[in-house]
């Protein structure tokens, strides 16, 4: 992404439209909540049961697993951006085809199965 793309952040409550809305476009409103577990809750709620695609940013593996149990998106991506899920810059073969909801997930011409990624960005060393 080149230097001209710009990214709007504000501070929204949690019944501004743009918190409940998908966002084609770079706008990002954020929420304050008192803690994870608050953050986890609202973020479940927002999402609206769609189960397409979720980023948490923590170094907490704790955390991140319970969103990912609570969230049970198809695309769960952890310390990166939600386009590596789709295997840009990220884990697998890159696919645009993802519907959560309706079984397809992400596929590939060989199997056109649904399959569910969990992705680690950083921070997570065994060695």
């Amino acid at each position: 992404m080149g230097e001209e793309c710009r990214l709007a952040i504000f501070e929204a409550g949690k019944d501004h439209p743009l918190v409940w809305i998908e966002q084609m476009m770079p706008v990002m409103p954020i929420v304050r909540v008192a803690n994870v577990q608050e953050g986890i809750d609202f973020a479940v709620e927002v999402e609206q049961g769609n189960r397409h695609t979720a980023i948490m940013h923590s170094t907490n593996v704790d955390n991140m697993t319970a969103f990912a149990r609570a969230i049970q998106t198809t695309l769960f991506v952890k310390n990166g951006p939600s386009y590596a899920g789709l295997g840009l810059g990220g884990e697998g073969h890159t696919a645009f085809t993802i519907a959560g909801p309706t079984g397809e997930g992400l596929t590939s011409a060989r199997t056109y199965t649904r399959k569910r990624r969990c992705t680690l960005v950083e921070n997570f060393r065994i060695i």
